[in-house]
């Protein structure tokens, strides 16, 4: 019960993070962060195995890649969090020359993002080549990979989830954000996306559900699962059922807050649902 109240703490002061991140230049997508929060908390603080010291390689570690790069104010977060620069930083959020981009960029060489992202569609395609990659250096390390359910309306997906099924990429772990909403409304009225289980199946991968994506139990129990999975000729889905916006009650269950920042009155509201924890930047 303490590390699970940890990890809640953790969770809930990054939610701060993104809500005061978005606010002061009133720019970013705080509703996709907001629902993947215990997603980026467990992997960085309970699942990854990965080196204090980044480097680009990441050779003889766990590697992520980010593909549904809007949400990079979560990303930040736990990345300075969990150690790779400053959590000053964050105050540097989507200004200009700042390393800390509205989409995460590699060319003002940030620690912790190791692919530019935010044209969708792209991240199965990278994570799939960097886990072939780790196969050829036998390196037996782990690939994690996070899409958005709207994402996938994207057919570069489909190609590369064919490819890895197809040549036994079982390093891979790839989550898909099931939270149900995109930038113009829900993803059964923009592209429905039907039975994602059954697709990913017929495409030849290990599928498994995460229905509480915002237990952060849920979650570090489900990857862990996923973790055995791995290793056995197939890559690894995980579907995670999360709430977009989660934890700030007016943004969740709503594409309203997809990439809409609040204003004053309603940022003290969301903090004051989201305590300071581990203190603020």
């Amino acid at each position: 019960m303490p590390k699970t109240k940890q990890l809640e703490d953790f969770a809930t002061q990054v939610r701060r993070d993104i809500l005061r991140q978005v606010h002061k230049v009133n720019s970013g997508h705080p509703g996709g962060s907001l629902g993947c929060t215990e997603f980026f908390v467990a992997l960085y603080q309970e699942i990854m195995e990965r080196k204090d010291d980044f480097d680009m390689d990441g050779i003889g570690e766990d590697l992520f890649f980010l593909s549904n790069g809007h949400i990079s104010p979560v990303y930040y977060s736990v990345l300075a969090r969990s150690g790779y620069f400053p959590v000053e930083e964050l105050n540097t959020f989507r200004l200009i020359n700042s390393r800390l981009q509205g989409h995460p960029t590699t060319h003002e060489g940030l620690p912790g993002v190791r692919i530019a992202s935010g044209s969708l569609g792209q991240g199965m395609s990278v994570a799939i080549g960097a886990a072939q990659a780790k196969k050829l250096n036998n390196d037996d390390h782990l690939v994690y990979s996070l899409h958005g359910d709207g994402e996938l309306q994207e057919g570069q997906n489909w190609e590369a989830i064919m490819y890895a099924a197809g040549k036994n990429v079982d390093n891979l772990i790839a989550t898909v954000d099931l939270n149900g909403q995109q930038i113009d409304g829900s993803t059964d009225d923009v592209l429905p996306m039907g039975d994602l289980k059954a697709k990913f199946e017929a495409f030849g991968w290990d599928v498994m559900e995460i229905k509480e994506g915002n237990n952060i139990t849920a979650v570090i129990d489900g990857l862990k699962e996923a973790k055995t999975r791995t290793g056995k000729g197939k890559p690894v889905c995980v579907l995670l059922y999360t709430i977009m916006g989660h934890g700030v009650d007016f943004m969740m269950h709503t594409h309203a807050w997809h990439g809409k920042a609040p204003n004053d009155e309603q940022l003290e509201i969301g903090l004051a649902q989201n305590p300071e924890t581990l203190g603020d930047y």
